[in-house]
């Protein structure tokens, strides 16, 4: 039985853990600059943007996190709920945590009018992606992430704008929806 509650600033440190895990599982293992300072600041600060549900056994040990923020859908109009982290912990595996905490999220977008629940998922992470279509997700096959970080995103960022330069503003927006 899974037990599924809003995060604490007492969990803090257990998310930690589960985030330097789930960088090991996903092969980068030196990727986490994240602090204990840090993450209690962004989920318990004066306005926080970012969440995170716990998932505990019946004897209240945490098994599992998700950390979530809102997306907005231009064409629906309304937000969204984008999952950046969804981890249970090996030994817990199976057990109805993983889906328990997908469930919630779902019922709170559900709840609150939101669009959709989404997230991404590594390409050669197998079990999470039958996982995930056993729940009824669908891939977004059509699509690519894109990310713009470290010194590209300095030096993209550190130059003037420019209008008026390559294709039009308005096309990019167009090409960009979602």
């Amino acid at each position: 039985m899974s037990v599924i509650r809003p995060a604490t600033a007492h969990d803090v440190p257990a998310i930690l853990q589960m985030i330097h895990d789930l960088a090991l599982y996903e092969k980068e293992p030196d990727a986490v600059r994240n602090t204990p300072g840090m993450l209690t600041e962004v989920l318990f600060g004066e306005h926080p943007k970012v969440f995170a549900t716990m998932a505990e056994n019946s004897a209240g040990e945490v098994r599992g996190f998700a950390l979530w923020f809102l997306n907005y859908s231009t064409w629906e109009g309304v937000h969204g709920i984008y999952l950046e982290d969804l981890y249970v912990r090996p030994e817990a595996r199976g057990e109805g945590h993983g889906k328990a905490l997908l469930q919630h999220l779902a019922a709170t977008a559900v709840d609150r009018g939101y669009a959709r629940v989404e997230w991404s998922v590594l390409d050669w992470n197998e079990p999470s992606i039958n996982f995930y279509k056993k729940l009824g997700a669908l891939p977004m096959e059509e699509w690519s992430t894109f990310r713009l970080t470290g010194a590209a995103l300095t030096a993209f960022g550190s130059r003037p704008a420019v209008a008026g330069a390559g294709s039009s503003s308005r096309s990019r927006e167009a090409a960009t929806r979602g």
